[in-house]
C-alpha cells in the first residue's frame, strides 16, 4: 500500500461514541464474546497506545504486548487517556515517515503501511463493537470502511483472518459496514438482547 491514511475522521467517531457512554454501560455485553463495554474501551486504550507508538517507531512495552495475553480493563482516568491516544495517534500517522520501513504492534513486526491499516481496522471494528453494545449510532467514513475491507477481504477465502473467526455470510449487496463486520466474524445484526 503505497497510499498513507488519515486517521482523523476514524479517531473522532470513536472520541464521540467514548464521550457517550455511561458508566452504567461498563458492564454491557458486547459483540466480542469474551468482552464488556468495559474491556473493549480498555482494549482501545491499549491499542490507541501501541499504534500511536507503532507509528513513531518507539518500540518498547506497549508494542511488545500480544493483545490476548489479559483482558482488557478501564482504569481510572481512561476517558482522558482514550482521549489523549486518539489525538495523539492521529498525529503519529500524519508523519510521512510513520509510513516507512518496518514495525511492531502487538509483538509482530510488520510492514509500516500494514501497521496502519491493522490500526484504523481496529478502531473501526471496536467503534463498531461499542456502538452496538452502547445502542449509539455509527457511521464511519468510506475511506476507513475501504482500508478495512481491503484488509480483511483476502481472508474471506480461507477459514478467516486469525485474528477473528471465519466470516459470517453476508448479501453481495450488503452495506460495505455489514460487509466489513461480517469478515471480522462478527454478526452484523447484533444486539444487546440478543447477546
Amino acid at each position: 500500500m503505497s497510499e498513507t491514511i488519515d486517521f482523523d475522521a476514524q479517531t473522532r467517531l470513536v472520541a464521540r461514541l467514548a464521550e457517550h457512554t455511561t458508566d452504567d454501560q461498563l458492564d454491557a455485553p458486547t459483540p466480542c464474546e469474551k468482552y464488556a463495554v468495559r474491556h473493549v474501551l480498555g482494549h482501545l486504550v491499549g491499542l490507541t497506545a501501541a499504534f500511536r507508538d507503532a507509528a513513531r517507531k518507539d518500540l518498547g512495552p506497549s508494542t511488545d504486548t500480544s493483545p490476548g495475553e489479559t483482558v482488557p480493563d478501564v482504569e481510572a482516568g481512561w476517558r482522558d487517556a482514550l482521549e489523549r491516544n486518539l489525538a495523539a495517534l492521529t498525529e503519529a500517522w500524519r508523519a510521512p515517515d510513520a509510513w516507512e520501513g518496518d514495525t511492531q504492534a502487538g509483538g509482530i513486526a510488520m510492514p509500516a503501511p500494514v501497521a496502519g491499516q491493522v490500526a484504523l481496522n481496529e478502531l473501526v471494528l471496536h467503534g463498531w463493537d461499542l456502538a452496538r453494545a452502547t445502542g449509539q449510532a455509527y457511521a464511519p467514513d468510506r475511506a476507513s470502511l475501504e482500508v478495512s475491507h481491503a484488509l480483511l477481504a483476502p481472508s474471506a477465502e480461507g477459514e478467516g483472518n486469525e485474528m477473528f473467526g471465519p466470516p459470517v455470510p453476508v448479501p453481495d449487496d450488503a452495506p460495505l459496514l455489514d460487509r466489513v463486520v461480517a469478515l471480522s466474524g462478527r454478526r452484523p445484526g447484533w444486539t444487546s438482547k440478543g447477546a
